[in-house]
């Protein structure tokens, strides 16, 4: 279950003249402890300037004082796998040596087994797996591809919202989660009507809630811009009405601004310029004045500051609007509300994509391709595809999903839990094959498949995961393993349900691990056709466990932290085969 780091409390914007105070922190994490820059106090007496001890920076408010929706920041910046050999980093790791090994003894695992196989059946390797997995497996690829191909319909619903023939808040918003809960329910009723093995079942189960994530953030995602370009527009008439109802028309407005900008830059030439560190304290604050919830990363050392980066552009990347430093207040906060509007609605990448170019069959595509359940207007991209770099990443897949098969046949489907084996037994005979398989599945999902169809899509950001194994807490580890959906869950469920229904950040987190443990047990629900609600229990269990794990006196004690979070990764999945199959 992917938890939540829980993001700082982030406040609506203050009335347009009044002071407020924004404390500027630079953060530096690692793994074991978090260096903190001193703060420094910054104090904002106007809306585009912000006094400082070394001088006034001259900024401008990244959102517009009028957007309501909370969101939450994600941003993509160039980034490698921690397993990955380009990574300079883990290629410098002391404890490097002991990834080297692991293969090497998983090899000779695999040569004993065939050996071990051939002497007792006249076979290297059993069948009995391989035949259930490909149990009507033309079906299930057919299945597949119908599921994916129907993800296409998104496109011209996003054109209605475009063109304004549907409202997204509330019309839009009603249609889609209707939709979605159609494709779901479909997904769900046909495993159940091709009465499929629990491999082909959960394949197909996993695939759908995967493509349903990137339908929901597709579609919130480009709701919420045309809920900006409407907003946009609605605010451009007004300043064009000011100004024509003021006198003296456009061109004259526009001239008397340029006037007040040319007299107002001469006379702050004697402003200090801001020196690196006040540039860093600006950019602090500019996020924190975002109406927007801000996800802390927590990947170590090796992931750069400028993860906090927004996803759209800064408004100082875009032309100035003309009527910014116009003298009546009126008409320079419209201007600046603008100029905010568009900000928002153009990427922050360098081909600074401004929506809505970016609806097109082709650019879904894309997104499709793109390893990330978030969609964004413009991701980071690496220059070309490397042919060899996705054999690599192919063959990887296949020589992992060998190993898998070998423990799954040889060392787990005979040890199933059987009416007559005493509990203990079974604990003792599934918890370390479960957990290798466990360890293998997520190598083969995140630093395989993901990294493949990064280097397809040319994506750059590739911290699909973070160092997991080290974790001395649940919520460590709800935040590390799988970042693809801990960035769903932040924006799309955390700070979304926060927005809407104007609930506290604990009531947040609440909802956000009821809807994971449900989702978790539907999958179950669908592998095993049972009802029993155990994994739901255990994945809500994991609240009170990340409450005891806050607790100084236990927190300081990492190794035990530590110890704990992997005795109770190897006893989960026994005890799941233990409820589901013979209760």
């Amino acid at each position: 279950m992917d938890g939540l780091n829980v993001p700082p409390d982030t406040h609506p914007s203050k009335g347009k003249g009044q002071a407020e105070s924004v404390l500027a922190v630079v953060d530096v994490k690692d793994t074991d402890d978090k260096r903190k820059v001193p703060p420094q106090t910054i104090s904002r007496t106007h809306s585009s300037h912000l006094e400082t001890d070394r001088g006034t920076v001259h900024v401008r408010p990244v959102t517009n004082a009028s957007a309501k929706q909370l969101r939450a920041l994600v941003s993509f910046t160039p980034r490698a796998s921690h397993f990955d050999r380009e990574n300079a980093t883990s290629a410098m790791d002391t404890f490097r040596g002991f990834y080297t090994l692991f293969w090497i003894a998983s090899a000779m695992m695999v040569i004993r087994t065939f050996v071990e196989s051939y002497e007792q059946t006249g076979s290297i390797l059993g069948l009995t797996f391989g035949t259930l997995i490909s149990r009507d497996a033309k079906t299930l690829a057919l299945s597949d591809a119908v599921l994916v191909g129907s993800m296409f319909l998104c496109v011209p619903f996003v054109k209605l919202l475009e063109r304004g023939w549907i409202r997204y808040n509330p019309t839009g918003m009603i249609i889609q989660h209707i939709l979605q809960g159609v494709y779901l329910a479909i997904a769900v009723m046909w495993t159940f009507k091709r009465n499929w093995p629990w491999v082909q079942a959960g394949f197909f189960t996993l695939h759908a809630l995967t493509m349903l994530m990137k339908i929901h953030s597709y579609l919130a995602t480009n709701g919420y811009m045309a809920t900006l370009r409407a907003q946009l527009r609605s605010t451009e008439a007004r300043l064009r009405k000011l100004v024509e109802t003021s006198g003296g028309g456009w061109e004259h407005a526009v001239s008397v601004s340029t006037a007040a900008s040319r007299a107002s830059t001469s006379s702050s030439t004697a402003t200090p310029e801001p020196t690196s560190m006040g540039k860093d304290l600006v950019d602090a604050a500019s996020s924190s004045l975002r109406q927007r919830a801000v996800s802390p990363t927590d990947s170590g050392t090796q992931t750069p500051v400028t993860a906090m980066a927004p996803a759209h552009a800064k408004t100082s990347d875009l032309p100035e609007h003309p009527l910014v430093h116009h003298p009546d207040s009126r008409v320079a906060d419209l201007a600046r509300e603008v100029e905010e509007l568009k900000a928002e609605l153009t990427s922050k990448g360098p081909n600074k994509v401004v929506w809505p170019q970016s609806i097109s069959y082709y650019n879904f595509a894309d997104y499709l391709i793109v390893p990330t359940l978030v969609y964004e207007l413009e991701y980071p991209r690496t220059d070309k595809i490397r042919p060899a770099y996705v054999l690599e990443k192919t063959l990887a897949t296949f020589g992992t999903f060998t190993l898998l098969y070998i423990i799954t046949e040889h060392y787990i489907s005979p040890k199933m839990p059987r009416p007559d084996q005493s509990f203990a037994r079974t604990m003792l005979d599934l918890s370390l094959p479960f957990m290798l398989n466990y360890v293998l599945i997520f190598y083969i999902i995140f630093e395989c498949i993901c990294n493949a169809f990064a280097e397809i899509s040319c994506f750059a950001d590739r911290e699909f995961y973070q160092d997991w194994w080290n974790a001395t807490s649940w919520d460590q580890f709800a935040r590390k393993w799988n970042k693809p959906v801990h960035v769903f869950l932040l924006r799309h469920v955390y700070a979304s349900t926060m927005a809407t229904y104007k609930i506290s950040k604990q009531s947040a987190t609440l909802i956000t691990f009821l809807l994971s443990s449900l989702v978790h047990e539907l999958v179950m629900a669908v592998v095993t056709k049972k009802i029993r609600m155990y994994l739901f229990v255990l994945q809500m269990a994991q609240l009170p466990m990340i409450a005891i794990g806050r607790i100084p006196a236990v927190k300081r004690r990492k190794t035990i932290g530590n110890i704990v979070f992997w005795l109770g990764l190897m006893a989960g999945p026994p005890l799941l085969a233990v409820g589901y199959i013979l209760w």
